[in-house]
């Protein structure tokens, strides 16, 4: 397995170690719960450093990203960061990445199960290209700073002020001859920033992050970042997303200009005239049990659709999920049921997403 810059961190922090898409990754320090909510009233430090990052060169960059990307690029100004999926030409899901255009070259970010996938998938298509691609996950080091007091307690300990910095925007530079990217961007519904530093100033990154008091920002690991994602109704790639599942079904529409012309484009056309078969919905559980991916969805017409994610929501104290329904049974209040193993079925009903929605 590999091991992020941040591995040494992880064990003097007592992180509980498991493998994740080929990497050694902290599943959780203190307990998914505690990680969880503490992320939601202060703020915590996540390692994500597993996740690619490719930088694509060249005058032809652009171009590139374009024909690959359902979501309008060229429109973006530098220092501007966009959402985006990556399709195969049946308009399947290959990854979801984040897109950024820096002065001379753009950075995408993927997903770690994907990079691979995805490094030749840009290979392929800028074979005719004055392209030049550059993986530099293993050189550089990324960290999510995710919660209410995450910029407040940032912001005296990083080089640039980073309170005015907007949302899905990022500013680079140099301190102390140490290049960095600072991003205000996340997966957990919270505010906070992304950042990204040469691998070699990890042993630092201890030092300087206060993570010593329930004030303090603390480490967390992935457990918590999944539960603070479905809180959020943020899709997870291998769940909500993947070959089998298109953009529009995921109810994404925002991140697809089906006026431009990109890989899967024409199938996407088709679904959006049609309208899709299914939609990805929320689902609020009676009780406490928790519906795990595959478990199906039931009404009195039969199946009408199966769970991608499910947890027990230590925000909201209730047990939530997200699923594929069919379209005619996705409006919310939807009365159905969830099949929990054997003949036990527990009482739900469609929900809006995100579940959870910070207030400020």
């Amino acid at each position: 397995m590999k091991q992020t810059p941040l591995h040494d961190f992880h064990v003097q922090h007592g992180a509980k170690m498991v493998d994740f898409a080929g990497w050694q990754m902290p599943l959780l320090y203190t307990g998914i719960v505690p990680e969880h909510i503490h992320t939601r009233q202060v703020g915590s430090l996540f390692d994500v450093s597993h996740m690619g990052r490719i930088e694509v060169h060249g005058p032809q960059a652009e171009e590139l990203l374009e024909r690959v990307c359902t979501r309008r690029l060229g429109d973006a100004q530098v220092g501007q960061s966009r959402y985006s999926h990556i399709c195969n030409e049946a308009g399947g899901i290959l990854d979801d990445v984040i897109v950024s255009r820096h002065e001379k070259h753009w950075l995408v970010v993927c997903n770690a199960a994907n990079r691979e996938r995805i490094v030749a998938w840009l290979g392929e298509h800028a074979a005719d290209r004055d392209v030049e691609l550059r993986d530099v996950t293993d050189q550089t080091l990324m960290v999510a700073l995710q919660g209410p007091a995450a910029i407040e307690t940032l912001a005296g300990r990083l080089p640039v002020p980073i309170d005015t910095l907007k949302k899905y925007r990022f500013t680079t530079g140099a301190f102390m001859g140490i290049p960095y990217t600072i991003a205000r961007s996340g997966y957990t519904g919270e505010d906070g920033v992304e950042l990204i530093l040469p691998a070699s100033v990890a042993g630092m990154l201890g030092a300087v992050l206060p993570t010593d008091d329930d004030a303090s920002l603390k480490p967390a690991g992935l457990g918590a970042r999944d539960t603070l994602r479905l809180e959020a109704g943020m899709p997870l790639y291998g769940h909500e997303l993947s070959e089998e599942t298109d953009t529009l079904s995921a109810g994404m529409a925002w991140c697809v200009d089906l006026a431009k012309d990109f890989v899967g484009a024409d199938r996407l056309r088709s679904i959006a005239a049609e309208g899709p078969a299914r939609k990805l919905v929320g689902i609020e559980l009676e009780g406490r049990r928790i519906a795990r991916p595959g478990t199906r969805l039931v009404d009195g017409s039969g199946e009408i659709g199966t769970v991608t994610s499910g947890t027990f929501a230590p925000t909201l104290e209730k047990s939530i999920a997200m699923a594929y329904v069919r379209s005619d049974a996705s409006e919310a209040g939807r009365e159905l049921a969830v099949e929990l193993g054997g003949k036990s079925t527990t009482r739900a009903r469609v929900v809006p997403l995100p579940f959870y929605k910070r207030t400020d």
